[in-house]
């Protein structure tokens, strides 16, 4: 079948993200890509388990002085539901229907964009309440490289989405594009599950000392 060729709800591919060669080799070079940014992460949380405890005297505050379980878990959430909501938006893909995969990534972009919001928020509330800068001590310096780099990668993600949506709107689905969603959309669940380690290293076990 050609990428162009028009489907129905029945001539539609079981697992349309994989019946080309193309669409293969997709999926192939974004493992890889994953396993790099799985290193690099697991560097950065090494770096922050090393570091937790380095601030320069008393006065500068650790992360059971900063950090406020119910916001975390707030921003938890909301990544967490963004995730299920990229579920059931490739569900609607595998059904061939564009319209409904359309409306749940959107509900995943809106999820996305409060997430970063209430980070953007608690980063604001840091630095004002405690002076806890990036180079107020190696703790500062660890935490936000850690948290900020994940919270880049949901920046990318949100306009990962928002341009495929945007670019195929008046396309619908194809053997082409159908790739290119399914990968974007394990990218999201990529970026939910390094936050639930972020969420369970930096915010639990920090607010326990």
């Amino acid at each position: 079948m050609q990428a162009e060729e028009k489907f129905t709800y029945e001539t539609w591919p079981a697992s349309p993200e994989k019946a080309t060669l193309e669409a293969k080799n997709k999926f192939l070079g974004f493992w890889f890509f994953l396993g790099g940014e799985t290193v690099l992460f697991a560097t950065l949380f090494a770096t922050y388990l090393a570091l937790k405890d380095k601030v320069p005297n008393a006065e500068h505050a650790l992360a059971k002085d900063l950090f406020e379980l119910p916001l975390a878990f707030m921003a938890t959430m909301l990544l967490l539901t963004s995730s299920l909501t990229s579920v059931y938006a490739m569900y609607h893909m595998k059904n061939y229907d564009f319209k409904k995969m359309q409306l749940w990534l959107g509900m995943t972009v809106l999820l996305g964009a409060a997430f970063l919001a209430l980070e953007i928020y608690e980063f604001n509330h840091y630095v004002h309440e405690y002076g806890h800068t990036f180079t107020s001590s190696a703790f500062g310096s660890a935490f936000y490289t850690l948290v900020g780099f994940h919270g880049a990668h949901v920046t990318f993600g949100l306009a990962w989405i928002i341009t495929l949506m945007a670019r195929n709107s008046k396309r619908g689905l194809n053997l082409y594009n159908a790739p290119k969603f399914y990968v974007a959309s394990l990218y999201w669940h990529f970026i939910d599950v390094v936050w639930v380690f972020i969420f369970t290293v930096v915010y639990l076990m920090g607010m326990v000392g």
